[in-house]
């Protein structure tokens, strides 16, 4: 079987961007896995894209324009003048989704990763396409929620819907993907799978008796789950209900949410996951063949962050990687063992029993019987992709510059990440 065809979509500047002291959600840690990407030499055998930023027009396929044009106009030097709209879209102080400088820029570069990953897969160009800034599962549709502002899950699903007639959405962070969940509650061509911690815990949603209703009924899966799971109970359930999944929906194409806040150690999470139990779903789902959209999501202790899409990045290309880190620039980050892999917290204990996950799966598996096979959908003339919309020329001032229109399909060179003794900067972080 020959090796897939990945195609990884990382903007230099998406790390820099700050939440601001305090809050646990570092875009930081982008630039940790990148740098572990890179010092692996994982690079070398993947297609390495600078995504195109979103405009508000993609946007706005899923997200209403009045939250949008709230989002790229608020700032924190004018946030007064935002106090009515602040309160209504959940953003700002007293919220978990902080303003801060170049909030809107962000979402744009994270989001358009995640829409041109879509487009890859969707021309056959990719088997499966990689964006570890995007996952943010938690954005509705006028509302920031979560740490997140824009869905870019959503957006990419509907882009993936244009030549797909069914998509599967996949999700493995601690916290239920109530986001991607709402958005396609109500329709059978996209179903929604969420593995979680449920019971007083961040959103509070993702009871297994939530399936979806009208022509959604019983397409939205979930999987509530207790404190403390571990590699082995992990998979006895994700496996099952996975290979259920894929037999009876038969999707065209995947997206899976690689949130890493379910590994054990998470500054927010209780669960007790390893990279490798973490990486075991990737593997899984990868094994079904199908175009692969991979998201990263949330995780709060950063290094464990980058270890664990490090490696999902070498399983999805089939390569096998040390143990031991290679020096990189946040080398001592990950001391004092500078190992790749994490060892489960022998003290926790696991609060999610045989018999309780026995009684969810059986469960799972009771809805995902009523459903008659794999529904049908009439294709039209498809659309076309987000970011070739022609621009209007007679309005367009070439002296001024569009980030939204920058860096299209760009494909990051070779030399962009040369790496041999003689490198002048030696800035492998770009």
């Amino acid at each position: 079987m020959s090796k897939p065809r990945v195609s990884y979509f990382y903007d230099a500047n998406v790390g820099t961007y700050y939440y601001g002291a305090g809050h646990p959600m570092k875009p930081h840690r982008l630039r940790m896995a990148h740098q572990l990407i890179l010092n692996y030499g994982l690079y070398k055998k993947m297609e390495v894209y600078k995504p195109h930023w979103a405009s508000e027009q993609e946007m706005a396929k899923f997200h209403s324009p009045e939250y949008l044009d709230f989002l790229r106009r608020i700032n924190p030097e004018n946030v007064k003048e935002f106090i009515m709209q602040m309160q209504r879209f959940n953003v700002g102080e007293f919220t978990d989704c902080p303003i801060f400088e170049g909030l809107f820029p962000y979402t744009q570069i994270y989001t358009g990763g995640s829409i041109d990953g879509a487009t890859k897969l969707n021309h056959g160009l990719s088997d499966i396409a990689v964006n570890w800034a995007g996952g943010l599962h938690h954005a509705k549709k006028s509302e920031a929620s979560g740490f997140c502002y824009i869905n870019d899950i959503v957006l990419s699903i509907l882009e993936l819907l244009k030549y797909h007639a069914r998509v599967l959405y996949v999700d493995i962070d601690i916290h239920h993907g109530d986001g991607v969940e709402e958005a396609f509650y109500v329709t059978d061509r996209v179903m929604t799978v969420s593995f979680h911690k449920f019971g007083d815990f961040f959103p509070g949603t993702g009871d297994v008796k939530d399936v979806g209703t009208k022509s959604g009924k019983y397409y939205a899966v979930n999987v509530p789950l207790r404190e403390g799971m571990d590699d082995r109970n992990f998979e006895r359930i994700f496996k099952p209900v996975m290979q259920k999944v894929m037999e009876i929906y038969r999707p065209g194409a995947i997206v899976m949410q690689c949130g890493a806040d379910s590994l054990t150690g998470d500054r927010l999470g209780c669960f007790n996951l390893t990279v490798r139990g973490h990486a075991e779903c990737v593997r899984f789902m990868k094994s079904f063949g199908l175009p692969m959209l991979l998201l990263g999501g949330g995780g709060y202790t950063i290094r464990n962050v980058a270890r664990c899409w490090t490696y999902e990045t070498a399983v999805v290309l089939d390569q096998e990687i040390s143990d031991d880190l290679p020096y990189n620039d946040f080398y001592e980050y990950f001391g004092p063992d500078y190992k790749l892999h994490l060892q489960p917290n022998p003290n926790q204990d696991n609060a999610n029993s045989r018999d309780y996950l026995d009684k969810i799966k059986v469960k799972v598996l009771e809805n995902l019987r009523c459903l008659q096979g794999a529904p049908g959908v009439q294709m039209h003339e498809i659309p076309p992709d987000f970011f070739t919309d022609e621009h209007d020329e007679d309005s367009y001032d070439a002296d001024t510059r569009h980030p939204e229109q920058v860096n299209v399909r760009r494909r990051d060179h070779e030399s962009e990440f040369y790496d041999d003794d003689k490198d002048q900067d030696h800035d492998q972080d770009e």
